[in-house]
């Protein structure tokens, strides 16, 4: 078992902070309502998901990144796959861009 990325430690306990959602409704409504901080979504999504998640951040300001796996998403918050994760608060947000932008 390899070392978890940082990135992932760090989801999982935005996680158990209860400052994450998932799931792609739940996650446009996060964007909608402009709750949503950062958007993760994994580089193995739909085509179809990945750009309407893209589409709804760039209308709504939010940023977003992508991480490399759906396994590795659903896997830092405990869960199954997941192919995209809201953060819902700003410090955490800001964390996981500066580790995911490195």
């Amino acid at each position: 078992m390899r070392k978890q990325d940082p990135w992932m430690n760090l989801l999982g306990l935005a996680n158990r902070a209860r400052k994450i959602i998932s799931g792609e409704e739940l996650v446009l409504k996060e964007i909608k309502a402009q709750k949503a901080k950062l958007i993760l979504i994994s580089k193995d999504a739909s085509m179809n998901t990945s750009k309407k998640i893209q589409d709804k951040c760039t209308f709504y300001h939010v940023p977003f990144r992508f991480v490399e796996s759906r396994e590795k998403l659903g896997h830092s918050i405990g869960k199954d796959e997941r192919v995209v994760v809201a953060v819902l608060e700003e410090g955490f947000a800001k964390k996981l861009i500066s580790m995911l932008d490195d």
